[in-house]
Protein backbone atom coordinates (compact mmCIF):
# COMPACT_ATOMS: atom_id res chain seq x y z
CA UNK A 1 0.00 0.00 0.00
CA UNK A 2 1.32 3.75 -0.88
CA UNK A 3 2.20 6.29 1.27
CA UNK A 4 -1.16 7.94 -0.10
CA UNK A 5 -3.05 5.06 0.38
CA UNK A 6 -2.14 4.69 4.12
CA UNK A 7 -2.66 8.59 4.48
CA UNK A 8 -6.57 7.98 3.16
CA UNK A 9 -7.17 5.24 5.30
CA UNK A 10 -5.83 6.91 8.46
CA UNK A 11 -7.96 9.92 7.46
CA UNK A 12 -11.45 7.88 7.33
CA UNK A 13 -10.67 7.21 10.58
CA UNK A 14 -9.23 10.52 12.07
CA UNK A 15 -11.85 12.61 10.23
CA UNK A 16 -14.73 11.19 12.68
CA UNK A 17 -13.49 12.87 15.52
CA UNK A 18 -13.15 16.16 13.96
CA UNK A 19 -13.55 19.13 15.27
CA UNK A 20 -15.58 21.24 13.39
CA UNK A 21 -14.34 24.70 14.67
CA UNK A 22 -11.05 23.80 12.94
CA UNK A 23 -13.10 25.21 9.84
CA UNK A 24 -13.32 28.69 10.75
CA UNK A 25 -11.85 31.28 8.56
CA UNK A 26 -8.00 31.69 9.51
CA UNK A 27 -6.56 34.30 11.93
CA UNK A 28 -3.40 34.41 12.27
CA UNK A 29 -1.29 36.84 14.42
CA UNK A 30 2.10 36.17 12.74
CA UNK A 31 3.48 34.54 9.56
CA UNK A 32 6.11 32.37 9.99
CA UNK A 33 8.40 31.41 6.66
CA UNK A 34 10.57 28.52 7.33
CA UNK A 35 12.37 25.13 5.69
CA UNK A 36 10.19 22.23 4.65
CA UNK A 37 13.04 20.20 6.37
CA UNK A 38 10.83 17.88 8.70
CA UNK A 39 12.63 18.88 11.71
CA UNK A 40 11.05 21.94 11.46
CA UNK A 41 7.27 20.35 11.29
CA UNK A 42 6.28 21.04 14.77
CA UNK A 43 7.93 24.45 14.55
CA UNK A 44 4.80 26.32 16.55
CA UNK A 45 4.87 23.96 19.55
CA UNK A 46 8.45 24.37 19.54
CA UNK A 47 8.00 27.87 20.38
CA UNK A 48 4.74 27.40 22.69
CA UNK A 49 2.45 29.07 19.93
CA UNK A 50 -1.26 27.80 19.19
CA UNK A 51 -1.29 26.54 15.61
CA UNK A 52 -4.83 28.54 14.66
CA UNK A 53 -2.20 31.76 15.47
CA UNK A 54 0.58 31.05 13.12
CA UNK A 55 0.11 31.09 9.13
CA UNK A 56 3.42 29.07 8.27
CA UNK A 57 4.99 29.06 4.91
CA UNK A 58 7.41 26.88 3.86
CA UNK A 59 10.02 26.03 1.02
CA UNK A 60 13.16 24.51 0.66
CA UNK A 61 15.89 26.76 2.57
CA UNK A 62 13.32 29.41 3.79
CA UNK A 63 13.73 31.69 0.60
CA UNK A 64 12.24 34.19 -0.02
CA UNK A 65 10.90 34.19 -3.42
CA UNK A 66 7.96 35.22 -5.61
CA UNK A 67 5.08 32.94 -3.48
CA UNK A 68 7.24 33.75 -0.44
CA UNK A 69 6.24 37.22 -0.94
CA UNK A 70 2.49 36.51 -2.28
CA UNK A 71 1.97 34.38 0.99
CA UNK A 72 3.40 36.87 3.11
CA UNK A 73 1.13 39.94 1.44
CA UNK A 74 -1.81 37.40 1.59
CA UNK A 75 -1.03 37.10 5.32
CA UNK A 76 -0.28 40.29 6.34
CA UNK A 77 -2.63 42.36 4.37
CA UNK A 78 -5.52 39.87 3.66
CA UNK A 79 -5.42 37.56 7.11
CA UNK A 80 -4.48 39.87 9.44
CA UNK A 81 -0.58 38.94 10.63
CA UNK A 82 0.99 41.68 12.54
CA UNK A 83 4.08 40.18 12.23
CA UNK A 84 6.73 38.35 10.70
CA UNK A 85 9.22 35.62 11.46
CA UNK A 86 11.87 33.97 9.27
CA UNK A 87 13.13 30.82 10.93
CA UNK A 88 16.17 29.45 9.03
CA UNK A 89 18.30 26.26 10.79
CA UNK A 90 21.58 24.76 11.18
CA UNK A 91 22.55 21.29 9.05
CA UNK A 92 20.45 22.44 6.29
CA UNK A 93 20.24 20.25 3.01
CA UNK A 94 21.28 24.04 0.73
CA UNK A 95 24.42 24.15 2.14
CA UNK A 96 25.49 21.26 0.84
CA UNK A 97 25.44 22.16 -2.80
CA UNK A 98 25.44 25.18 -5.37
CA UNK A 99 22.73 25.98 -8.09
CA UNK A 100 25.22 25.12 -10.41
CA UNK A 101 26.12 21.71 -9.10
CA UNK A 102 22.81 20.94 -8.53
CA UNK A 103 21.64 21.64 -12.35
CA UNK A 104 24.50 19.84 -13.77
CA UNK A 105 23.77 16.20 -11.32
CA UNK A 106 19.81 16.79 -12.44
CA UNK A 107 21.32 17.24 -16.27
CA UNK A 108 23.04 14.07 -15.87
CA UNK A 109 20.38 11.88 -13.92
CA UNK A 110 17.64 13.06 -16.63
CA UNK A 111 19.54 14.12 -19.66
CA UNK A 112 17.49 17.16 -20.03
CA UNK A 113 18.24 20.77 -19.49
CA UNK A 114 16.26 22.82 -16.89
CA UNK A 115 13.02 24.98 -17.74
CA UNK A 116 12.32 25.95 -13.88
CA UNK A 117 13.59 26.18 -11.34
CA UNK A 118 15.72 29.59 -12.71
CA UNK A 119 17.20 28.83 -9.33
CA UNK A 120 17.49 26.72 -6.53
CA UNK A 121 18.53 29.30 -3.85
CA UNK A 122 21.65 27.29 -2.56
CA UNK A 123 23.65 29.33 0.26
CA UNK A 124 26.98 28.90 2.21
CA UNK A 125 26.14 30.70 5.25
CA UNK A 126 22.78 29.87 7.52
CA UNK A 127 23.28 33.58 9.23
CA UNK A 128 23.72 35.24 5.92
CA UNK A 129 21.21 34.08 4.27
CA UNK A 130 18.66 34.48 6.75
CA UNK A 131 20.09 38.20 7.04
CA UNK A 132 19.25 38.52 3.18
CA UNK A 133 15.84 36.98 3.69
CA UNK A 134 15.04 39.81 6.14
CA UNK A 135 16.41 42.19 3.70
CA UNK A 136 14.08 40.77 0.69
CA UNK A 137 11.10 40.48 2.70
CA UNK A 138 11.58 44.66 4.03
CA UNK A 139 12.31 45.59 0.92
CA UNK A 140 8.88 44.65 -0.57
CA UNK A 141 6.41 47.67 -0.80
CA UNK A 142 3.21 45.73 -0.24
CA UNK A 143 4.90 44.74 3.40
CA UNK A 144 4.02 47.20 5.88
CA UNK A 145 6.86 48.78 7.64
CA UNK A 146 4.96 48.52 10.44
CA UNK A 147 4.94 44.81 10.43
CA UNK A 148 8.32 43.82 12.38
CA UNK A 149 10.01 41.45 10.23
CA UNK A 150 12.85 39.57 12.10
CA UNK A 151 15.25 36.60 11.28
CA UNK A 152 16.11 33.47 13.24
CA UNK A 153 18.25 30.71 13.30
CA UNK A 154 16.94 27.11 15.09
CA UNK A 155 19.83 24.77 16.08
CA UNK A 156 18.69 21.48 14.77
CA UNK A 157 20.87 19.72 18.07
CA UNK A 158 19.78 21.40 20.81
CA UNK A 159 16.45 23.13 20.03
CA UNK A 160 17.10 26.86 20.47
CA UNK A 161 16.42 30.06 18.09
CA UNK A 162 19.52 32.77 17.70
CA UNK A 163 18.63 35.88 16.15
CA UNK A 164 20.18 37.22 13.27
CA UNK A 165 19.79 40.59 12.71
CA UNK A 166 19.47 42.79 9.31
CA UNK A 167 22.34 44.12 9.40
CA UNK A 168 25.97 44.31 11.44
CA UNK A 169 24.96 48.24 12.79
CA UNK A 170 21.68 46.31 14.28
CA UNK A 171 23.88 43.75 15.92
CA UNK A 172 25.91 46.39 17.43
CA UNK A 173 22.70 48.23 19.02
CA UNK A 174 21.04 45.40 20.30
Amino acid sequence: MSIVDKALNANVTIAKGFDPARGKPPAPKIAILTCADPRLSTIEQMLGLDEADVDMIRNFGTVIDDDAIRSLVLSTRLLGSREIMIINHTDCGMLRFTDNEMEDRLRKQTGKAPIAPAKFYSFTDVEENTREQIQKARSHPWISEEVPIRGFVYDVKIGTLTEVFADVEAMAVS
